[in-house]
């Protein structure tokens, strides 16, 4: 995950294109990258509930939506939305098992890299 100004994600979107198309093919083990331009589109996906509940799916690996949201002992509905908001952003996959909607984590870690200096516009203060 990181936080960059949308001139940044076109220009390394550029740089592999023109990679590619020179014949160097991407690393098929490179990691998935997204990114955020703002600090509080990061935080509006991976809230500290969110973060609860991915490591809750990774460590005990729920049969279903109602099992992840006693794990974390909180409201169906809730985990709910908060599982359709990861899985917008590719960070929580489902199974269809049966009836049931599995949750999976298909990562064992997510690093966010968060620059303090650099190019990132910050994020506009509340009038």
């Amino acid at each position: 995950m990181t936080v960059e100004s949308i001139g940044a994600v076109q220009q390394r979107t550029a740089d592999a294109v023109k990679q590619a198309l020179a014949g160097n093919s991407p690393d098929e083990d490179a990691p998935r990258r997204l990114s955020f331009e703002t600090t509080d589109q990061l935080a509006y996906v991976f809230t500290p509930r969110a973060i609860d509940l991915l490591h809750a799916i990774a460590q005990e690996e729920p049969a279903s939506i109602r099992e992840a949201a006693r794990l974390v002992d909180r409201d169906i509905k809730q985990v709910s939305e908060n599982l359709e908001r990861l899985d917008e952003y590719g960070v929580v996959e489902f199974l269809d098992e049966g009836r049931a909607k599995r949750p999976v984590v298909p990562y064992d870690e997510i690093d966010i890299q968060l620059p303090l200096r650099g190019a990132v516009e910050r994020d506009a203060a509340p009038a």
